[in-house]
């Protein structure tokens, strides 16, 4: 199992777009985003940097370094800015996202249910696969 850092930092471009502000990252391909005024751009380059590297985790992709900041141009009315990813809540909040499944019972039971409207089905399903499989909630990294 590979060992990832506890958060990443890279250096975003920050440039004005005419209706707002447009952030891209040199270092990593397909990772931007854009927002209406520089302190949404900021938060929200904040949010795009640990979804992109989180997802490159979760790939096995190459995480490629950074450019040192004072290697990148800086944009005509814009701003180059290091944007730090910290990892260990994105992993936790990725790995209990809910995911849609499925599921097929027999007719007599869905009956049943809906004679007790207050069972969570969800949460019934998901005790009994841990039971089944002798699980415990995945330690985050």
């Amino acid at each position: 199992m590979l060992k990832y850092p506890g958060y990443y930092k890279y250096p975003a471009i920050f440039s004005p777009d005419g209706d707002g502000w447009t952030v891209t990252f040199p270092d990593l391909d397909n990772c931007f985003t854009s927002a209406d005024t520089v302190e949404e751009a900021i938060v929200e380059a904040q949010a795009v940097l640990e979804d992109c590297m989180y997802f490159r985790e979760a790939d096995k992709d190459i995480i490629p370094l950074p450019t040192p900041s004072e290697e990148i141009p800086f944009p005509s009315g814009g701003f180059v800015q290091i944007v730090v990813a910290v990892m260990g809540p994105v992993r936790r909040a990725w790995s209990r996202k809910a995911v849609k499944k499925t599921l097929t019972i027999p007719a007599w039971m869905e009956e049943e249910l809906k004679k007790h409207e207050n069972v969570n089905i969800s949460f019934v399903l998901q005790e009994a696969i841990k039971k089944e499989l002798g699980l415990k909630e995945p330690a985050i990294r």
